[in-house]
Order: structure tokens, then C-alpha cells, then sequence
């Protein structure tokens, strides 16, 4: 696969974490504007991954029936027209509605950049297309809360969403002009009528449904740090909203820098090697980090060394955890990555609802969360590798 396809890829893979990691720092000046508390802010983060997990698997089976161009064009431009709502959104009520349609647009990129992988590599090949995207993507979480701080400083909350408008306006553009259709011609085209049988089929698949859960409980835990970190890191140990990106930034450098390492590591392992092992890293980080929360230490630094080491495991879980879920998936390479998607992003959600709802103005509800997500990952991850083997014996 070349640059420029990989680099599209990353932008449209991107559309979910910049939507939520460019407004991170405006929380607190969107409070004040809708004369609200940050807790009900949040309610904006959660409309955002609802709307993920629903629409992916409307994406799905229209890519496997009529290709990857159409459905990928008209969400983006529902994503930018959805960005330009949610500027000049005038209650919080309206807000959300916005948010959840923004994220209806967002996941088109996110299914079909999988499916696009899947259409033209291997296992092997997808892992090391999936590691190089992170690398993209991975800029978004790094860039986006900085640039976020500035913006709302200067202009005010709603310029995050101007230039969200801007940027995928750019990328309907790009995808128009840059992009080819991937699904081979001579592929079988499933009809929409068998879009539920198809989805039925994936989750009777224990392997796929195994590897999609490790992947979608590692990444919970991600979006319950993101859901928590602006009130433990600007409220309570009082990092000013334009330096909160740093933090931020300084875990996605982690996540970018073990993706790279792990694209390297395939070379001689495979990706369900390297998964198995990895996932433990984060649940025992993800250990230290209750304990620290526990203690209520008056540093951060302590609490900052687990984060890292917890959101940079996820550089190799990810990629890894989803090219094994879709290897081999062929014909049903869209519904495949939409019901991985949808299932991921399911449990986000849950994720970051359950960081809103254990609210105690402390760290501990976000740190409790990212455990209970490491623990399921692990649990999700054995599980799995013990059956994989079994139908390969």
C-alpha cells in the first residue's frame, strides 16, 4: 500500500479521536456558555460515541454492496455539515443532537479505512498498515488538545468546530481525487437484505468476536482517561486548559512510538504473539494507577508514569487486535469492520458514561475504569488465544 493512500486512510481513521480530543480543553468554557457544569459537558462525549457505535453498522453492509467510495463521500460530508451545526449550536440540548450526527458522518471513515486495509493486505500486511495508521492518527491526540487550548483562548469554543468543518471538508476533497475503489470488481456483492444474517454470523465467530472485544475493552479504557483526564488534570491538580494538551500529548507520542516499534516486531512474530503478551503491560499499569489514585497524591507525576505506560500499550493492542479480527474476512471485510467498530466503541462508550457517573472529585472513578477494562481485555485475550489454538490443533 503507498503513502498517500496510507496517509488518507489516516486522516479519515482520525475523524473519531480529532472530534474528541480537539475540544477536550473547551469543556470548561462550553460550561459556562450553556450556564451548565462539566458533568453535563460530558454528556457530549457520550452522544459522540453512541453515535459511533450506531452507525458503523450502517456502513458495513453498504460498503460490501456497493463499494468503498460512496458510503466513505457521503459521510464525511455529513461529518462536516454536522461540525458546522455544532458551532452554532444554540442550547446544550442542540449540542448533543449535533455531536451524535457529527459522529454518525465520522465513523464512515473509520469502517472503511479497516475495510480498505482488509481489501488489500494480509493479516501480517493489515497489523503493519494498522501500526503506520496510528502513526497518523496518533498525531491527532498529540496536536489537537494544543491547538484546541489556543483556539478557545483566542476565538472561543465554537472555532473547534469550524476547524473540524474545515478539515473534512478538505478530506472529501482529498478522498474524491485520491482515492480509488478498492472492492475488487469481480467480488461478490452481498445483498443488503442479508445484512443482519451477516452480522449474526460474525458474533456466533468466536475468534473474531474475541479479538474484536480485547481490542474495543483495551480501547474503553483509553476513552475513560480521555473522559477524565480534563477534570483530573486542569480542576484537580490544576494544569492550565492551554498546557493540558502537553499531558495529553506526551501519552499519544507513547502510543505512536510502540506502534512503530511493534510494525517493526512483526517482521518475526505474529500479531496474536504480540498481543497476548502486551495486554498484560496495561492491566498492571493500569494496577498502579488505582493505587496512586488511591493515595490522593498532591503530585501528578506519580499518577502520569502508569498513564503513559497504560495509553502506549495500546500502540501494538489496537493494530494488533484488529487485523487478527479481520483476517480472512474477504467478502464481508465492511460488515466485519463495522460490527468491530460498533462493539468497540459500544463499550467507549460505556466507558466514559461510567467515569461521568462515578464522579467524586477525585482520580479514582477514572482510574477504577481503565482497571476494570484491563482486566476485561486480558480476560478477553486468553480467552481467545486458548480457542484459536484449539481450532488450529
Amino acid at each position: 500500500m503507498n503513502l498517500r493512500t496510507i496517509l488518507i486512510l489516516g486522516a479519515l481513521s482520525a475523524f473519531g479521536p480529532l472530534a474528541i480530543d480537539f475540544y477536550l480543553p473547551g469543556f470548561p468554557a462550553m460550561a459556562v456558555a450553556f450556564g451548565t457544569d462539566e458533568k453535563r459537558i460530558q454528556t457530549t462525549l457520550a452522544a459522540y460515541f453512541l453515535g459511533l457505535s450506531i452507525g458503523q453498522l450502517a456502513y458495513g453492509p453498504v460498503a460490501d454492496r456497493f463499494g468503498r467510495r460512496i458510503p466513505l463521500l457521503a459521510g464525511v460530508t455529513l461529518f462536516t455539515l454536522a461540525s458546522l451545526a455544532c458551532a452554532f449550536a444554540p442550547s446544550l440540548d442542540t449540542l448533543v443532537v449535533a455531536r451524535f450526527v457529527q459522529a454518525l458522518g465520522g465513523c464512515a471513515g473509520m469502517v472503511l479505512s479497516r475495510a480498505i486495509v482488509s481489501d488489500k493486505c494480509d493479516a501480517v500486511g493489515s497489523a503493519k498498515v494498522f501500526s503506520q495508521l496510528m502513526l497518523v492518527m496518533g498525531l491527532a491526540p498529540i496536536l489537537a488538545p494544543m491547538l484546541g487550548g489556543v483556539l478557545v483562548n483566542l476565538y472561543g469554543w465554537q472555532s473547534i468546530f469550524i476547524a473540524l468543518t474545515l478539515f473534512s471538508a478538505v478530506c472529501a476533497l482529498t478522498v474524491a481525487w485520491g482515492l480509488p475503489e478498492s472492492l475488487p470488481a469481480n467480488q461478490p456483492r452481498p445483498p443488503l437484505s442479508g445484512a443482519l444474517g451477516q452480522y449474526g454470523r460474525l458474533l456466533k465467530d468466536g475468534v473474531f468476536l474475541g479479538y474484536a472485544l480485547t481490542g474495543g475493552i483495551a480501547m474503553a479504557g483509553m476513552f475513560a482517561y480521555v473522559a477524565g483526564s480534563p477534570f483530573v488534570f486542569i480542576k484537580l491538580y490544576g494544569v492550565p486548559a492551554e498546557h493540558y494538551g502537553w499531558l495529553f500529548g506526551m501519552n499519544a507520542a507513547g502510543f505512536i512510538l510502540v506502534a512503530q516499534v511493534n510494525a517493526r516486531l512483526l517482521a518475526k512474530r505474529a500479531p496474536s504473539s504480540l498481543l497476548a503478551r502486551t495486554i498484560w503491560v496495561y492491566l498492571l499499569a493500569g494496577l498502579v494507577v488505582l493505587g496512586i489514585s488511591a493515595l490522593h497524591t498532591q503530585a501528578l507525576w506519580p499518577l502520569l508514569v502508569p498513564l503513559f505506560l497504560c495509553i502506549a500499550s495500546l500502540g501494538c493492542i489496537i493494530p494488533n487486535a484488529s487485523a487478527c479480527a479481520m483476517n480472512g474476512q474477504g467478502a464481508r471485510a465492511g460488515s466485519a469492520s463495522a460490527l468491530l467498530g460498533c462493539l468497540q466503541f459500544s463499550v467507549a462508550a460505556g466507558a466514559a458514561g461510567l467515569v461521568s457517573a462515578l464522579h467524586d472529585g477525585t482520580a479514582l472513578p477514572m482510574a477504577l475504569v481503565i482497571t476494570l477494562c484491563g482486566a476485561g481485555a486480558v480476560t478477553a485475550a486468553v480467552l481467545t488465544r486458548r480457542l484459536q489454538l484449539k481450532r488450529s490443533a
